[in-house]
């Protein structure tokens, strides 16, 4: 026993309590990175789905809550499996954006005018967003994220709670449901596995009509809104979300991906209590940047 004990510390890797396999280095990353923050981290193995590092499981586990702009690809994607949008046409950047009582101007740069699909998500466009979506019904739109799991416990860990997916009643709740504003609330780990399933997808290069949503995942850590968690030498995909935090002033920040971009390995979520998309995906740069490390010297 104690040999099989060496055997596995030499590799890296220590069992967790569900039975998982943790990547030491990975780990050690991601208490570092979290470090100082109310969140959670988790890596994920993407062929098989276990668990590989994870700091914060309680919260990965247990917190429900709206998604933010983590949304768009899905989408994306609901748009293109109804035939919808054309990810060829520029559409113009419209603000101030304001949907009922809520606020929701972009936050990209202002030179950013005129978007087509891929670069819509790359700078997390709301007003592109809005505008397409809206061509979706309620129905449509909650089914869709239904099938990408984002209201099913992932499996990952015990004592999951469920998210929750509304069917929207009207245009505006379509179009704030699309923003991840509300009308769906996920764990981190569902939101997670939803970005897994995505990773297997380009994996088995099933990815051709749905080619504008991968484009604008890796446009998104490249140049646009998840840039902080772009790694020299590794192509990253991923996407930032920011939403409020009910009833406080505070907004909390996601940032879920996978890496490597062309055939992803590990998929990333970081879930911070009163932050933004961008410092989430500052948080999970450590992470990738560790990973693509040890994977260099394979």
């Amino acid at each position: 026993m104690a040999a099989i004990a060496a055997a596995i510390v030499c590799l890296g890797l220590f069992l967790d309590a569900q039975g998982g396999q943790r990547n030491q280095p990975l780990q050690r990353a991601a208490e570092r990175s979290l470090a100082g923050r109310r969140g959670t981290v988790v890596v994920v193995d993407v062929a098989s789905g276990k668990i590989v590092a994870a700091r914060g499981m309680e919260t990965a586990r247990r917190r429900v809550t709206s998604p933010g702009s983590t949304l768009k690809p899905f989408v994306l994607m609901a748009l293109l499996d109804a035939g919808k949008v054309d990810v060829a046409e520029a559409r113009i950047c419209r603000k101030p954006l304001r949907i009922g009582s809520a606020n929701l101007d972009c936050t990209h740069p202002e030179e950013v005018a005129e978007l087509n699909a891929a670069e819509a998500l790359a700078y997390s466009c709301n007003s592109y967003f809005a505008e397409v979506a809206a061509r979706l019904t309620g129905r449509e739109l909650a089914e869709a994220l239904r099938r990408a799991g984002l209201d099913t416990r992932s499996g990952m860990a015990g004592g999951e709670a469920e998210g929750r997916i509304a069917v929207p009643a009207s245009q505006e709740e379509v179009q704030l449901e699309a923003l991840g504003y509300s009308g769906v609330e996920v764990t981190p780990l569902e939101l997670l596995e939803a970005y897994r399933r995505l990773a297997l997808r380009k994996r088995k290069g099933a990815e051709a009509r749905d080619a504008a949503v991968f484009a604008g995942l890796e446009k998104s850590v490249e140049y646009g809104m998840a840039h902080s968690a772009a790694v020299n030498g590794m192509k990253v995909a991923g996407k930032t979300g920011t939403s409020p935090a009910r009833n406080t002033r505070w907004t909390h920040g996601f940032f879920a991906g996978y890496a490597p971009a062309d055939f992803p390995e590990i998929a990333v979520v970081v879930y911070l209590e009163q932050g933004r998309g961008m410092d989430a995906a500052a948080v999970a740069q450590p992470v990738l940047e560790t990973y693509s490390a040890r994977r260099s010297k394979r």
